[in-house]
């Protein structure tokens, strides 16, 4: 079982920034694809943008629209989502996930490993 905690959600004001952040076990980014998804309520989970192990970044171009940079520091175990400009649109919790190598994918069912969430709460 591969364990992710992700951290740096609150709440913030629109215009804002917030970087959140989703540690791992040693290497796990190094092997997997990561990806970050959110879950608004009464809403299915949302792909935001994912990473593979050769640095290959995809992003759900409609919601983010440039705004967010999904980034990874392999000595911290770390993978890190920079959600700048800020929208009321953008209130979800914010889930980690990692999956077998390959092309990443936009589909929550083709990740094995998820983490708790963090909660990002935009007011306008």
């Amino acid at each position: 079982q591969v364990q992710l905690v992700e951290s740096g959600g609150g709440l913030v004001q629109a215009g804002d920034s917030l970087r959140l952040s989703c540690r791992g076990p040693h290497r796990t980014f190094m092997w997997y694809t990561t990806a970050w998804f959110r879950q608004a309520p009464g809403k299915e989970r949302e792909f935001v943008a994912a990473l593979s192990r050769s640095g290959t970044k995809t992003y759900n171009v409609d919601s983010v629209k440039g705004r967010f940079t999904i980034s990874r520091d392999n000595a911290k175990n770390t993978v890190y989502l920079q959600m700048n400009s800020l929208n009321s649109e953008d209130t979800a919790v914010y889930y980690c996930a990692v999956g077998q190598p390959g092309s990443p994918s936009k589909i929550p069912t083709s990740y094995e490993h998820w983490g708790q969430g963090t909660q990002v709460t935009v007011s306008s």
